[in-house]
């Protein structure tokens, strides 16, 4: 009876997702294409192209993507901006900017510049050779001269004005930076390095107005504290949620909600809105049997303690034969089916207003 009822929760859960996705394409678009920058949350394959060890375009990343491909995507399927793009009504997979695969015919419709192991801050990027904030800005801006040369300059200008720019970004900036290297905590409180933080956050959107972006969607950070490397970290403690990282995150996404509403007062005509997946995510991770999960504390690749990236590769004879049962899907991302519901949960409670705008 458990089992029968676990696999009605996990169907309901199925329908409801695809349900809204649904319901979204059937209205009218507004929203003609999804631009995205940030960090391993979001990149579909950008990494892939420069010279890091931060990869994932191998098995068994991607066995449940698309013709089981491993895109560079650090997940076993979608991203939450490819359902993003699909509730949107526009395409189910975001490409990335660098992947020769595509041109800017493809990348009209929706383009990703995020990096894995990015942050906010350069220092960060510098960790692991990824690319820095500021330069997927600069890709951007190129591609705006590609799609001016491709749809000329009037529709350009329609696609860049009535886009929905997706950014996720932060969390590598305290787990993989401040908290891991002394350089950066040497130099500032964790409260000055949140304000540090902030402060890029706000010449990076200034700059997306200066050139043209109009809608924006700025993710908070998720509970950082239970990443399953993180819960791996803490062995000392039973291995449970480190809350001094689940508090940040939860100081620093209302900072950086409070930002945005300040930012909404002081340019003209944008519709700037913080998306806050710490929530959905919490919820999951404390009631992970209503969501038809059976593990959140590891991961399904490896031991999922503390593999991702190379560490989870096909030769790692412990990986989980179902990655459905799993909230995690390697030690810092989750799974496709998280992805999904995190997906379903911000274009409902934040993202929807884009598509009713006027």
């Amino acid at each position: 009876m458990a089992c029968t009822c676990k696999l009605a929760i996990d169907s309901i859960l199925i329908v409801h997702v695809i349900l809204g996705i649904v319901v979204s394409i059937i209205t009218s678009a507004k929203v003609p294409a999804i631009i995205v920058f940030g960090d391993s949350s979001v990149d579909a394959g950008n990494n892939n192209y420069i010279p890091t060890i931060v990869k994932s375009n191998f098995e068994p990343y991607g066995r449940d993507f698309y013709g089981a491909e491993p895109t560079g995507r650090f997940c076993n399927g979608r991203l939450p901006t490819d359902f993003i793009s699909e509730a949107f009504g526009i395409k189910p997979v975001i490409p990335a900017y660098l992947d020769p695969k595509f041109n800017v015919s493809d990348f009209a419709t929706g383009v990703c510049f995020a990096s894995a192991g990015t942050g906010f801050d350069n220092a960060t990027s510098d960790v692991l050779s990824v690319i820095p904030l500021w330069k997927e800005l600069e890709y951007y801006k190129g591609f705006q001269k590609e799609l001016k040369d491709y749809a000329g300059e009037e529709k350009a200008k329609e696609v860049i004005r009535e886009s929905l720019y997706l950014i996720s970004i932060g969390t590598n900036d305290f787990l993989e930076n401040y908290y891991l290297l002394p350089k950066r905590s040497s130099e500032y409180s964790i409260e000055e390095y949140q304000k540090f933080l902030l402060g890029i956050a706000e010449s990076f959107i200034a700059e997306l107005y200066e050139v043209g972006a109009r809608k924006v969607s700025i993710a908070g950070l998720p509970p950082m504290g239970c990443l399953p490397l993180e819960r791996t970290r803490n062995f000392m403690f039973g291995s449970e949620c480190v809350k001094e990282y689940n508090d940040v995150a939860r100081d620093f996404n209302h900072k950086l909600r409070d930002l945005v509403l300040e930012m909404n007062q002081n340019l003209p005509g944008i519709q700037f809105v913080f998306s806050n997946p710490y929530d959905i995510l919490w919820d999951i991770i404390q009631n992970p049997d209503f969501f038809g999960f059976e593990n959140v504390a590891t991961a399904c690749c490896g031991t999922g303690l503390f593999e991702m990236s190379y560490l989870c590769d096909k030769f790692n004879p412990f990986t989980c034969t179902d990655a459905h049962k799993y909230v995690f899907w390697d030690a810092f991302h989750v799974t496709h089916k998280t992805n999904a519901i995190i997906a379903d949960h911000l274009f409902h409670n934040y993202l929807l207003q884009f598509q009713q705008l006027p």
